[in-house]
């Protein structure tokens, strides 16, 4: 393209000696730039090859007549400003396409920002060197004013991510409107050689000042909030810092001459094109410098993701061992991991047991979907604009983290099936040895007696028969109640157990149960219940649990044996305690399993008792605990949910856990599905 700079007014040659020549009797020059020919057209000024100045005798041309000296200089200038005008084009564009992409309140005021910085430079090259006109003065200081906004939106750029103070906002703001209205209200520019008035002087200054402290500003904003960010981002930030001050010294540069082509012009043009290609890496970096600068995180990304291939026990053992790298990442002050049901699974940088930061501050939160649960993160504000390729990347370890998780749950239930098989493996064994030892027994004695009293009757007395009759009524009754507590249990686990709570006297219906089960070792308990303490409780799940729970302490405990109960916290309390060795701490775990006895087997029993009264209470939406009495002995503790008085159905509320069950750590989850 041919690109032709006309003089619009008289000038010297280029040796200068006839200043002060008038413009009558002095040549003309007219410099013309078409492609690479420079043409001096010269009136009454001698052209010929190794021509010499008529005044001074100097070479005014080269050797070959057609360049004049300096024009390496005048060359390197005007190739600078086509760079430099692609490159700024080129910013302008970048931040115009980030905007368009991610459409965010940082991309707006970047884009904002440097798009005027492009028609900057645009109109720089439009408009005229030598203005003449209104419409051409116009354009002039239109172009001006946009140089003055720059720093102005730069910083309103820093001020997406951490608000500045009110003071500062308004300081910034109204210096940037005075500088504007001052720029169209300067009376006359001088033009490239005029001396330079009192009021442009001033105004320059008042515009370095302006420019030096909005990017400064701007600059130290940037840097500072660097430290402690992940290394993308740190160097993003600190390279942005670094190329507003590189275009800070760039506009001194041009500030300090009044000559076009000059050594100060060059080195302006020059630090302007090393400030946009900084200013482009920083906004938009080429995805080999990301990988350059992520290198360091990746390998320990890559680190964690070979851990997840290998198999964990535990989804803690899965977070554990991703959450620090993720961290890395995307300069997170925090994360968690929380499986489908919202359970905490694990944290990096809370405080042990919460679920957020003890001092938030200006965190950034962000919420992933993973498999099988989700990851929270709370990120610095800056982590949205110079990491959100990171945030991809997080998005992708955090997909292998819920698939790791994923895996772990179904070894989990894999491991869980096995254990239960083999507990169902175990409950036959023990079945097949009650069903050997227990109804053996029985059978045996009763086949036996049936046969004597059959074939030996008759030489029996009355006394011998009627013994044989009340033995043979007890083994019956054993093995009844032995069948009883098998489909007690079949049923319970078949759900076929219909809960029907009605009012009645706790007293009178414990003394009963004491009677039935204590029979002839009535002394030995003692019952201490208010007379008048009426509840609601079904009659047959009631007696189920106390008279197990009686039969129980009776058979492996010791006198004296007392059954207490209250009603308190909308919760009815019935406890029965004994005076024996109680519970040996290494089975109590095992308590309520089933065919589970302790170290006195030998005193007999199916091992069913408790099994069967914990299952009647939780039936009940309540829960049967086991704790040591005081001083020694046992002490179960039997807990139902009590209506309240003005509703017929309990509700949500009214299942309260007891304080003194959950003190202990006996709670139930899901039971209300």
């Amino acid at each position: 393209m041919a690109v032709t700079a006309l003089a619009h007014r008289c000038a010297a040659p280029p040796c200068g000696c006839y200043q002060g020549v008038p413009k009558a009797d002095r040549p003309v020059v007219v410099p013309q730039l078409h492609g690479r020919t420079l043409e001096l057209q010269a009136a009454g000024f001698p052209q010929e090859i190794g021509a010499i100045c008529a005044i001074c005798g100097s070479s005014a041309y080269s050797l070959f007549g057609t360049r004049p000296r300096g024009w390496l200089l005048k060359l390197a200038v005007e190739i600078l400003r086509y760079v430099s005008l692609v490159a700024y084009v080129a910013l302008a564009l970048a931040t115009i396409n980030q905007w368009r992409r991610q459409r965010d309140r940082a991309a707006a005021w970047a884009a904002l920002g440097f798009g005027t910085l492009g028609i900057v430079v645009v109109l720089g090259q439009i408009v005229s060197k030598h203005p003449q006109g209104l419409a051409e003065n116009l354009l002039q200081r239109i172009d001006i004013a946009f140089l003055l906004l720059f720093p102005y939106l730069l910083h309103r750029f820093t001020t997406v991510f951490r608000t500045a103070t009110s003071a500062l906002e308004r300081g910034l703001g109204l210096m940037t409107v005075a500088m504007i209205v001052w720029t169209f209200a300067l009376p006359h520019f001088p033009e490239e050689g005029e001396p330079r008035s009192a009021w442009f002087i001033a105004y320059l200054a008042g515009f370095l000042i302006h420019w030096t402290v909005l990017s400064s500003v701007a600059a130290t904003r940037l840097w500072r909030a660097g430290r402690g960010q992940p290394t993308i981002a740190r160097r993003r930030m600190r390279i942005l810092a670094f190329a507003a001050a590189l275009l800070t010294i760039a506009l001194f540069a041009a500030a300090a001459t009044s000559q076009s082509y000059s050594t100060l012009a060059l080195a302006s043009s020059v630090l302007s094109i090393a400030s946009a290609l900084a200013f482009l890496v920083a906004l938009a970096p080429p995805a080999a410098v990301r990988m350059l600068w992520r290198r360091p995180a990746q390998e320990r990304v890559q680190d964690a993701v070979r851990d997840l291939i290998a198999l964990s026990r535990s989804q803690a053992e899965v977070a554990s061992r991703v959450l620090g790298p993720m961290a890395d990442i995307v300069g997170a002050r925090a994360l968690c991991i929380r499986n489908e049901e919202r359970e905490l699974i694990g944290s990096f940088g809370l405080p042990e047991g919460e679920f957020e930061p003890a001092n938030p501050g200006d965190a950034q939160l962000f919420e992933l979907d993973i498999p099988s649960g989700s990851l929270t993160v709370w990120a610095s504000p800056y982590a949205p604009f110079f990491g959100r390729e990171e945030l991809r990347l997080l998005e992708t370890v955090g997909a292998f983290t819920g698939l790791a998780l994923d895996r772990v749950r179904l070894f989990q239930q894999e491991h869980e099936a096995r254990l239960a098989l083999e507990r169902a493996d175990e409950v036959k064994t023990n079945f097949i040895a009650l069903a050997s030892h227990e109804l053996r027994t029985p059978v045996t004695t009763i086949l036996g007696l049936a046969t004597t009293l059959n074939h030996r009757g008759d030489d029996l007395d009355d006394r011998q028969r009627r013994e044989l009759r009340d033995t043979l009524e007890r083994q019956a009754d054993r093995m009844a109640k032995l069948v009883e507590q098998l489909l007690d249990l079949s049923r319970l686990d078949a759900d076929a157990i219909s809960i029907a709570p009605e009012r009645i006297n706790l007293r009178h219906r414990i003394e009963e149960i004491v009677a039935s089960v204590a029979a002839e070792r009535g002394d030995d308990v003692s019952v201490s219940v208010d007379p008048e303490l009426e509840a609601p409780a079904d009659p047959g799940a009631l007696d189920r649990i106390v008279g197990n729970l009686l039969a129980n302490a009776l058979r492996y405990g010791s006198p004296p044996i007392s059954v207490h109960a209250v009603h308190q916290d909308r919760h009815l309390r019935v406890f029965v305690e004994d005076r024996g060795e109680g519970v040996a701490p290494q089975f109590v775990p095992e308590l309520f399993e089933r065919f589970t006895r302790g170290a006195r087997a030998r005193v007999g029993g199916s091992g069913l008792g408790l099994a069967i009264a914990r299952s009647y209470a939780r039936a009940h939406d309540g829960d049967l605990v086991y704790e040591d009495a005081e001083p020694h002995g046992a002490r179960f503790q039997l807990v139902l949910p009590v209506k309240n008085k003005d509703n017929d159905e309990p509700g949500e509320d009214d299942l309260e856990r007891p304080p003194e069950v959950e003190s202990h750590g006996w709670r139930m989850f899901g039971r209300r599905a």
